[in-house]
């Protein structure tokens, strides 16, 4: 029998990852987004806004999806309405697919803030140690991935079906008008320096470049997505999930200024945020876009320096242990700076960046 799935979110990151995974391996595919024309041939479009209960109840009327995948969260003012927000989508999400009882298997994305807090608290307070790993507690602060965790637990104690809950480390892919997009904004950023001549500076803090770091491809991502949700041994389960190599950012900068033949600017010790760099950068972006015919020229559909300066600015070191996952079979293994590079070309291919 055909599996059926439900991406939600389905034009992220990584939903848009995952859709082509589940393709590649004969799942027919549904794919929910506020706007999912822009969905590959192939994956019927879903319209729905989760936060409204009844019209996302009538938008899932009809479908029978055996497995639903949650890749999607909407950013609020604060904590408080993160949480509210958030996690009303997810309960709205299952509610509405519970006439059905189709439902065998939901995977949820959250992240490494499960361990280093929200975004008003990040990376402050008593954090567990590094690698961090699944056995540890949550943090005692209110967490909006809490929040989706609980409602996928409440809905599958009452309808029977498994869940697995997946926790990457700074995803890189593709996807325009994502609110959390390193790989994109770092390859904007390059871009505008080489045509420019500005120094391509690394923005963040000496613990980053000095320290040890991991991250998740999105094709890594969507892969062990797909593991855990057709693996019994991983049912009801969480998991950490990187690319399987760690780094230091202090190599990583000359590897993304050598894909850009730039010359890396000296590393200085000092936080420059990109969020200060690109302040200004919206004319000079819609000029080399027009200079190069590229396809999009607004520059915030393209950039999250916001998100970028969160990760590289921490003051600590962060790896995370994948222990649990390989010890139940799954192996895959992505080199990260070669998920840089495959995503610059795409974007390249795209006419995203000249």
């Amino acid at each position: 029998m055909t599996q059926q799935a439900l991406v939600v979110g389905a034009t992220g990151i990584v939903g848009s990852a995952l859709v082509a995974h589940l393709l590649e391996a004969g799942w027919a595919v549904k794919g929910l987004a506020r706007r999912p024309d822009a969905l590959p041939p192939g994956v019927q479009g879903v319209a729905a806004d989760l936060s409204d209960a009844q019209a996302t109840r009538a938008a899932l009327a009809g479908l029978a999806p055996s497995h639903v995948f949650i890749t999607t969260w909407s950013r609020q003012a604060n904590e408080a309405e993160n949480i509210r927000v958030n996690a009303a989508m997810v309960r709205n999400l299952l509610d509405g697919l519970q006439p059905a009882g189709s439902v065998r298997h939901v995977g949820l994305v959250t992240g490494l803030k499960h361990y280093l807090g929200p975004f008003e608290a990040y990376a402050k307070g008593a954090l567990p140690q590094t690698p961090f790993r699944e056995t540890q507690p949550r943090l005692d602060v209110e967490n909006f991935y809490y929040a989706q965790e609980d409602e996928v637990f409440a809905a599958a104690a009452r309808d029977g079906f498994h869940w697995s809950v997946h926790r990457p480390h700074t995803v890189i892919g593709a996807a325009v008008g994502n609110a959390m997009n390193m790989g994109t904004t770092l390859a904007v950023y390059a871009s505008l320096c080489k045509a420019t001549g500005r120094p391509f500076r690394f923005p963040g803090s000496t613990a980053q470049w000095e320290g040890l770091t991991d991250m998740t491809d999105a094709r890594q991502l969507a892969k062990h997505l797909l593991w855990a949700a057709t693996t019994p041994a991983a049912a009801d389960e969480a998991f950490n999930v990187v690319n399987g190599d760690v780094f230091r950012w202090r190599w990583m900068w000359g590897r993304i200024a050598e894909w850009f033949e730039l010359e890396p600017a000296p590393f200085d010790g000092t936080l420059q945020p990109l969020e200060q760099q690109m302040a200004h950068d919206a004319e000079a972006w819609t000029q080399l876009a027009a200079a190069h015919g590229l396809a999009e020229s607004d520059i915030h559909r393209l950039i999250s320096p916001w998100h970028t300066d969160a990760d590289l600015g921490r003051p600590l070191e962060v790896v995370t242990d994948m222990s649990k996952s390989r010890r139940l079979g799954f192996l895959d293994y992505q080199p990260s700076d070669d998920a840089f590079f495959d995503l610059f070309a795409g974007l390249r291919a795209q006419r995203l960046i000249p």
